[in-house]
């Protein structure tokens, strides 16, 4: 599933926020990603016409079964490329936070995939 990297930053926040607490609110959003509601708003409409999202997230933003699909992949990838860079490059958890998202978002799928793979790879030997 292709998504461009403002759609996975935003499904990245929704999911963290939805961690913390039920109930996602553009304004929550909107202070996670330090940009203005009418940002999200826009960003919202579009993961809604994409099916992400529900359409009525003017009270709560919710993903839809397809968004959970999207999500769960991301993180699939994302979870593997924070490990590399907060365990094997010892960057700081919010530093291997934010790198793990540019990361995400700016390199192709098949690269992440590949990293996933040493990642896991060498996680194993590890143990």
């Amino acid at each position: 599933m292709k998504h461009c990297a403002g759609q996975i930053r935003y499904l990245i926040a929704i999911k963290e926020l939805s961690d913390i607490d039920e109930y996602v609110r553009c304004v929550n959003i909107s202070r996670h990603l330090g940009v203005s509601r009418p940002s999200v708003s826009k960003m919202l409409r579009c993961l809604s016409n994409c099916g992400l999202v529900y359409e009525d997230f003017g009270n709560s933003v919710v993903l839809t079964p397809q968004g959970k699909e999207a999500v769960n992949e991301i993180f699939s990838t994302f979870n593997e490329v924070y490990t590399f860079f907060h365990s094997f490059l010892k960057l700081p958890h919010e530093e291997a936070h934010d790198q793990a998202i540019k990361f995400v978002m700016e390199f192709p799928q098949d690269t992440c995939q590949r990293l996933k793979v040493i990642v896991r790879r060498t996680m194993k030997k590890k143990a």
